[in-house]
């Protein structure tokens, strides 16, 4: 991996730690919302709520676009597909190393008998 992918995938875990965050995207991934929308469904200031929007945008999982006064915001599916991209990578690696645990203690069970 190259030090801005690094970058960009602790960014990218980074927004998705918060629960919050977590629902803006769920709803965005659904379909476009204006941030206005979005901060009327939550108990905390708009500012707040303009802040996780920034923290998923800057790590590139929703894009805003402005209409008039309002910002909308939409879910960037392919982003969330790279995260996936990665968890199924790390999967993959826990399960190698599974996979040789398992070998060395049939190995060791072998030898005992």
């Amino acid at each position: 991996m190259t030090e801005e992918s690094v970058d960009r995938a602790d960014a990218m875990f980074h927004a998705l730690a918060d629960r919050t965050r977590r629902d803006i995207l769920r709803r965005v991934l659904a379909g476009e919302h204006s941030v206005s929308t979005l901060a009327a469904k939550y108990d905390m200031s708009f500012a707040a709520v303009q802040k996780h929007v920034a923290v998923l945008e800057k790590a590139g999982l929703l894009t805003k676009r402005r209409s008039g006064r309002e910002q909308l915001a939409s879910g960037d599916v392919e982003a969330v597909r790279s995260v996936a991209s990665m968890l199924t990578e790390l999967e993959q690696i826990w399960r190698g190393r599974i996979a040789r645990i398992d070998v060395l203690l049939a190995s060791d069970l072998d030898q005992e008998d």
